[in-house]
């Protein structure tokens, strides 16, 4: 099939978080399975300045936005490794900044993100036409491109080259829903009649999430748990009406890893390489390097917890800091912190890295290399989030031997099976979950981690368990094919019953 991917990012061009790893990785896979596939983002600086090759297209465009014309072009270049074609929509004024969607020096938001998404979703239409895409899915990603299927429904589904097109929408995160005061609804050049709690209105406010979920032919998300979670409250953060409605198309399928990157057998940031057949040797040579790294005593048999990721509230920072400040004095253990995030977390783990220096380590910035040599030299992976629609972590620490102990949310229910008295006599354990939000259930779960940790057969099955899975996307992108098929199939189906 065809496929249009439409993203606000994409590794290698452009990356704040997960949603850039799937649009860099999904594509690859699933030109392996015979599909066609192009993907079009931002030209933003970031994307211009990765070192990547970019061809000027010399196709020019004029877009209304609001009362006005804007006019852009489109650069060309292509996902390394692959033949896919990626085009970025430029245009200086909008994506030509030093931030993808806020400003580095204040933190805050871009005041005219909406204009610049609702740029960016008019340009994607256009570009099918100026660049002669033959498309027979638009796959749209979170709310930058929530307007796509608008479009595609209210203004183009009768335009030539355009009536088949089906449309696939992936909600990566229901948290960030692209929600702007009413009258911005002027700028995306909708009539003021789809501004209507059933359609594009929320609360009295423009919702772009809201929009791609209620004019897309099918939605899916990046788990089948979190697909279940939010359909009520709180993790529907106000749409689970919406989503209830539809969940007769909507589906979810888990993330995979790009082992290319994250493989402790090839990995060129580790002290040493290894495998499930060698991991006790290769875990032990990656452990002392990263103790030394991170100036922490070079003791072998204490176990040494880790954590990477965002310092927010939705990754469950504050049970983290309060484990660690309980068992920090009492718990013979090693805390190793990675990531960036808000002042009211950063500063209880900086203290906490200055109070005892030899048990706790804490890096408040964002490092690649670091993040690999943390999850080869770990012993136990800790992610007590509040919610996690997929979650990659825990995935790369399963490959690297790393144990994770995770709250039973959304992707991390799909991808850990408990070590339960069961799992462990049929050698499915891969990790400890807990389902309560609590200080309390974390800490017994650790204690489960710690109890297993001193019985080194169990620790080994653990180990191996995990290391010998597949969470690589050929299987996800397996079930892409399938929504793509049966997007199409729908819109074949609507188009035959409506002539």
């Amino acid at each position: 099939m065809k496929i249009l991917m439409v993203t606000s990012e994409a590794v290698p061009f452009a990356k704040t978080g997960g949603l850039a790893d799937v649009c860099g990785a999904l594509p690859a896979e699933l030109e392996k399975l015979g599909h066609e596939v192009t993907l079009i983002i931002p030209a933003y600086r970031q994307a211009k300045s990765a070192g990547l090759p970019l061809q000027e297209t010399g196709i020019r465009f004029d877009i209304p936005i609001g009362s006005k014309i804007v006019g852009g072009t489109f650069l060309k270049s292509t996902l390394p490794g692959t033949s896919v074609s990626v085009y970025l929509v430029e245009h200086d004024d909008y994506f030509g900044r030093s931030g993808i969607y806020q400003d580095p020096s204040t933190g805050e938001d871009y005041r005219d993100n909406c204009e610049r998404f609702v740029f960016f979703c008019r340009a994607v239409m256009e570009a099918i036409r100026l660049l002669d895409l033959q498309v027979d899915v638009i796959h749209a990603n979170d709310w930058q491109t929530g307007l796509v299927p608008a479009y595609l429904k209210l203004e183009y589904s009768a335009v030539p080259g355009y009536e088949q097109i089906g449309t696939l929408f992936t909600i990566h995160n229901m948290a960030y829903q692209g929600v702007f005061w009413h009258w911005d609804m002027l700028l995306t050049g909708l009539d003021w009649k789809y501004f209507n709690w059933q359609q594009m209105e929320f609360f009295g406010n423009l919702n772009l999430l809201k929009t791609g979920l209620i004019f897309s032919d099918r939605l899916n998300t990046v788990s089948p748990r979190y697909a279940e979670e939010i359909q009520s409250a709180p993790l529907g953060c106000g749409l689970e009406g919406v989503l209830q409605a539809r969940r007769d198309v909507l589906s979810g399928i888990v993330n995979g890893v790009d082992y290319r990157d994250w493989d402790p057998a090839t990995d060129k940031h580790l002290a040493a390489n290894y495998t499930a057949d060698t991991v006790d040797i290769g875990k032990a040579h990656c452990k002392a390097a990263l103790q030394r790294e991170l100036g922490l005593p070079e003791v072998p048999g204490t176990p040494l917890v880790a954590f990477v990721g965002r310092l927010a509230t939705q990754k469950g920072i504050d049970l983290l800091t309060a484990t660690i400040r309980d068992r920090v004095q009492t718990t013979e253990v090693q805390w190793v912190i990675l990531g960036t995030g808000e002042p009211d977390y950063q500063d209880p783990l900086r203290y906490l890295a200055g109070r005892y220096p030899n048990r706790v380590a804490v890096k408040l910035e964002f490092s690649n290399k670091l993040a690999h040599q943390i999850e080869a030299g770990a012993d136990i992976f800790v992610m007590p989030s509040r919610y996690e629609p997929c979650g990659l972590n825990q995935l790369y620490s399963l490959k690297y031997g790393t144990v994770p102990i995770v709250r039973a949310t959304g992707g991390l229910v799909d991808t850990i099976v408990d070590a339960s008295d069961a799992a462990i006599a049929d050698k499915r354990a891969t990790g400890f979950r807990f389902s309560e939000y609590s200080e309390l259930a974390l800490n017994e779960s650790l204690q489960r981690a710690l109890s297993a940790y001193s019985q080194p057969e169990l620790w080994k099955q653990l180990v191996r368990n995990g290391m010998t899975q597949d969470w690589s996307w050929s299987a996800s992108a397996r079930g892409y094919g399938e929504l793509y098929r049966l997007t199409a199939n729908s819109v074949r189906r609507g188009l035959a019953s409506a002539r």
